[in-house]
C-alpha cells in the first residue's frame, strides 16, 4: 500500500505544478501592455478629456503582430496624432477608424433647429436620457444619421442624439444661405405664430424665448417669418424684434441678467432642460446668458471654467448681480471636487436658480428662508460679465445665425 500511496503524492503534487504554471502563463498573457492603447489613451487625454464635447472613441484590436484602428472621432487633428505616435514608436497598425462627418449624410453635414425646442438625447432612442435642448434656428454640425436621428454638435460644442423632427440638415452652402437672410428673435417667454396677421388665425407652432426665424416682411402688427423647414407663419410685433436691431441692443448688465432670469420664475426644473419649457439648473443659468447675448458651456462642471474667480470663503459682499455661484462637493485627500450646481446672484444676499423650480434662494443666516442646504454646499463665486473668455460665444463677437459669423467652436 506504501508505494501506492507514494505514487498518489506524486501525482498529485504534479498536477499542483501544472495547474500552477498554467495560471502563471495565463496571468502573464493578461498582464501584456497593448502599446497601441497606451498611445490612445495619451491622445484621448489631449485631444478629447471630455467626452460630452469631443469625440474619440476608439481602441486597438491586436491580429497577430498588427494592431487594427477601429472606432470613430470628429476630430482629424487626433486621429493624425495617434498615427505619429504608432509611426515613432515603430508599432505596426491599420488604420480603420471612421472619420466623421459620414460620407453617408451626401455633404448635409450642418443643420438648423426647426422645432420651437429641440430634445437632444445621449442614444438615438426617445427613451434614452435627455442631455439638452436646442432652440429654434441654432445651427448645428452634423456627423451622422441612424434610422430617423442624427448625431449632433451644438455651437458650445455639446454631442448628442436629435431625431429627425428637430433639425433641417442643409450642405453647408445651403446653411450660409440660410444664414444670408435677415432674421428675427422671439423674445417673448412663450407664445405662437399664427397662419394669418391674426391671433384669430390657425396657429402654426408654439415659440419660446430665443428662437431664430428668417424674416421675410410686416403686415400690421405682425412679422411674416419663414422656418428653417420652409413652412411661413405670422408673430406678433410686440413678441419679437429683428434680430440685428436685438443684437445692437445688448447690454449684458447685472440689472438686465436679473430681469431675463426673472421671467422664468418657476418655470420646472426638467433634467436636460435650456428653455422656457424646462430648464435645470445649468440650463436656466446658460439660457439667461443666451438671451443677453452670450452663450455659455452646457453643464455646471464646464461653465465654471469661464470667467474670474471671484469667491470661495463666502464673502458674499463682493459679489455682483449677474455672477455665477457654484455648488458641490469639496476635494479631499482622496477624492475630486465635484460641481454639481450653479445659480446666479441677484444682490441682497440672494440667488436665482433652478431646483425644483426656478426661484430665489437667501444666504443671510439670520432669515426665516434661508436656505441653509445651499449655504453648506457652496463653492465658490465666477464673474463673467466685463471679460473675454474663451469658452464664451460672444454673439456681438462671434454671430451664430448670419451670414457675418466664424464658424462656432467644435
Amino acid at each position: 500500500m506504501k508505494p501506492i500511496k507514494n505514487f498518489t503524492f506524486l501525482a498529485l503534487l504534479l498536477m499542483a505544478l501544472l495547474v500552477s504554471c498554467n495560471d502563471e502563463e495565463k496571468e502573464a498573457s493578461t498582464s501584456e501592455v497593448n502599446e497601441a492603447d497606451l498611445a490612445i489613451a495619451e491622445v484621448k487625454d489631449e485631444f478629447a478629456p471630455d467626452s460630452r464635447v469631443a469625440l474619440f472613441d476608439v481602441k486597438a484590436n491586436e491580429e497577430g503582430e498588427v494592431y487594427v484602428l477601429k472606432g470613430e472621432s470628429n476630430m482629424p487633428e487626433a486621429v493624425s496624432s495617434l498615427k505619429q505616435k504608432l509611426e515613432a514608436q515603430k508599432i505596426a497598425f491599420t488604420d480603420s477608424i471612421a472619420l466623421l462627418p459620414s460620407a453617408e449624410l451626401e455633404g448635409k453635414t450642418e443643420g438648423v433647429v426647426k422645432i420651437s425646442v429641440a430634445n437632444l438625447r445621449s442614444n438615438p432612442t426617445h427613451s434614452a436620457e435627455l442631455v439638452t435642448q436646442a432652440t429654434m434656428g441654432m445651427p448645428v454640425k452634423v456627423y451622422k444619421k441612424d434610422g430617423g436621428w442624427y448625431y449632433i454638435q451644438t455651437p458650445e460644442g455639446y454631442l448628442a442624439w436629435v431625431d429627425y423632427g428637430g433639425i433641417t440638415p442643409m450642405t453647408p452652402e445651403e446653411l450660409q444661405e440660410w444664414k444670408s437672410t435677415e432674421k428675427l428673435i422671439y423674445l417673448h417667454t412663450a407664445g405662437s405664430s399664427y397662419e394669418q396677421a391674426s391671433e384669430d388665425s390657425q396657429v402654426v407652432s408654439d415659440l419660446v424665448a430665443g428662437n431664430v426665424l428668417e424674416l421675410v416682411g410686416q403686415r400690421g402688427g405682425f412679422y411674416e417669418v419663414k422656418y428653417p423647414n420652409d413652412k411661413t407663419a405670422f408673430v406678433k410685433k410686440e413678441e419679437a424684434q429683428p434680430y440685428k436691431e436685438w443684437l445692437a441692443s445688448l447690454e449684458p448688465t447685472g440689472e438686465n441678467l436679473i430681469a431675463t432670469a426673472r421671467e422664468m420664475m418657476g418655470v420646472p426644473y426638467l433634467w436636460g432642460g435650456t428653455s422656457p419649457k424646462g430648464v435645470d439648473c445649468s440650463g436656466y443659468t446658460k439660457t439667461i446668458f443666451f438671451l443677453n447675448g452670450m452663450v455659455l458651456p452646457r453643464d455646471a462642471s464646464q461653465q465654471i471654467a469661464a470667467g474670474k474667480e471671484i469667491d470661495s470663503v463666502k464673502n458674499f459682499e463682493n459679489l455682483q448681480p449677474g455672477d455665477l455661484l457654484y455648488f458641490g462637493r469639496k476635494a479631499t485627500d482622496t477624492t475630486s471636487e465635484r460641481i454639481i450646481h450653479v445659480g446666479m446672484w441677484i444682490g441682497d444676499q440672494k440667488f436665482i436658480h433652478s431646483m425644483g423650480e426656478v426661484h430665489i434662494s437667501n444666504f443671510d443666516t439670520t432669515a426665516a428662508d434661508f436656505d441653509e442646504y445651499n449655504y453648506g454646499r457652496y463653492l465658490r463665486t465666477k464673474r463673467v460679465l466685463g471679460t473675454n473668455d474663451e469658452n464664451i460665444i460672444y454673439l456681438t463677437q462671434s454671430d451664430l445665425f448670419t451670414n457675418d459669423s466664424t464658424d462656432f467652436k467644435k
